[in-house]
């Protein structure tokens, strides 16, 4: 595995950031490392508010510092499971888990990317990655198999903390990208191994404060973590709201375990609430299609998950608002 190519903006005196370096980089390569972009202090209130949330609820050695994320091994679990769900929709209604993505260095840095009209997508995603369990460890993917929408989106992947290769940080598939969306094995979402089209795999340790930022379509995956603390990290979409979006990436729809409502339930400010309604957002699909894939789609969980999108888009307690 290679090293990645990096920016570093550790010595802000010396190096600027471009708009057109940065879009080369991200057109020739996939992705771009920016080291020491934020400041661990940007990232502490959000840091700080996950690990309450999981020394309360056991996952970390009683024994130990909390902040030293010590993992308590007996709660391990991942995401499939439904004691993570608890943890993680606490993390989730954490007004620092949303007030980092908008960050104004960080909307600086995509602006670069993808112009001034900015959508920041409001379901970032929180990973909670247990040590030494195999299950947790995600596989080459891409993002747009999920994400879906315009194949112009860009995550930004934020670790916590310093995040040496023992802690499994993300790797890249440098050049990906640019062999459009590959097969997957259909069940998980993930490519089968050896039939990754790309370069060279690319990796190395990740500080905080580094922003790793990648196209839709970069082939990535996690490197196992191998020590003895929790993984911390934040998953960012952005894109232009010029482009058109996935509708799935603005609602909850299913069980209604999760709603806006309920997020927002104990903030003290309405600042980041339903700030996408403001924005003439182009869905794909689109209201009337999803009327259509509700009705037609082949199979019964095909058509169950679009309506419940399409009730979600409708509804005052789910989503975004009475006038979508």
């Amino acid at each position: 595995m290679r090293p990645f190519r990096e920016i570093d903006l550790t010595n802000v005196n010396e190096i600027t950031l471009g708009s057109a370096d940065l879009r080369e980089e991200m057109d020739a390569h996939g992705y771009v490392l920016i080291r020491g972009l934020l400041a661990p202090k940007d990232l502490d209130p959000l840091l700080r508010g996950v690990t309450e949330v999981l020394h309360d609820a056991g996952w970390l050695n009683a024994e130990s510092d909390p902040y030293d994320r010590v993992a308590n091994m007996a709660f391990a679990c991942f995401e499939d499971d439904a004691p993570f769900k608890v943890v993680y929709d606490r993390v989730f209604c954490l007004p620092s888990f949303h007030a980092l993505p908008h960050h104004p260095v960080l909307q600086l840095v995509m602006k670069m990317l993808v112009g001034q009209h900015l959508l920041i997508h409001p379901k970032s995603v929180g990973r909670l990655i247990f040590p030494n369990f195999d299950r947790a460890t995600t596989h080459a993917h891409q993002d747009h198999t999920a994400v879906a929408g315009d194949e112009e989106t860009f995550t930004a992947w934020l670790p916590l903390h310093d995040c040496p290769l023992e802690q499994g940080p993300l790797r890249i598939l440098d050049g990906s990208h640019r062999f459009g969306l590959q097969p997957t094995d259909g069940e998980t979402g993930c490519i089968p191994p050896g039939t990754e089209r790309g370069s060279d795999w690319v990796g190395g340790d990740i500080r905080a404060g580094d922003l790793l930022l990648f196209n839709s379509l970069t082939v990535h995956e996690a490197e196992p973590n191998r020590s003895d603390r929790m993984r911390i990290s934040l998953d960012c979409r952005f894109q232009s709201y010029q482009r058109a979006i996935n509708p799935a990436a603005l609602v909850f729809a299913g069980s209604g375990r999760r709603s806006w409502p309920k997020t927002y339930a104990n903030w003290l400010s309405d600042e980041l609430q339903y700030y996408w309604a403001k924005l003439p957002l182009q869905l794909k699909p689109s209201k009337v299609e999803l009327v259509g894939l509700a009705r037609g789609s082949e199979s019964p969980d095909e058509r169950a998950r679009y309506a419940g999108i399409l009730e979600a888009i409708e509804s005052n307690t789910y989503s975004m608002k009475s006038r979508h």
